[in-house]
């Protein structure tokens, strides 16, 4: 067997909170977890899991790895991310091939919304 992608795995303080604002988000519901981790996703599945790690410290800076969420209508993604608890972080980018905006979870990690034109 060779190598393969199984997770990304994003620190919070707040495992329930970040974990819940991201299965609402990909609509994808938690499977088997470690002790007071959250993992969406079940092992084996075609999509890599997000795990979601505790920590005790918040995050501090840009990290410089994100998640690309395709969406068909980046307004209507948008205004769910900002129901969901989400933040919109004014960042915007038309591209020929489509619109990239930059958005953040509860806890402030960033990550794209993309509509592919």
């Amino acid at each position: 067997m060779g190598n393969r992608w199984v997770g990304v795995t994003i620190d919070c303080v707040d495992v329930e909170r970040v974990a819940g604002f991201w299965s609402a988000l990909l609509d994808r519901a938690p499977g088997p977890s470690e002790p007071g981790w959250v993992y969406l996703g079940q092992p084996g599945d075609a999509q890599p899991r997000l795990v979601f790690q505790p920590v005790t410290e918040p995050r501090r800076g840009k990290v410089r790895l994100h998640l690309d969420i395709a969406v068909d209508d980046i307004e209507a993604g948008v205004a769910q991310v900002i129901a969901l608890g989400g933040s919109d972080t004014g960042e915007r980018h038309e591209h020929p091939g489509g619109v990239v905006v930059v958005l953040a979870d509860p806890e402030g990690h960033q990550f794209c919304l993309v509509e592919y034109r």
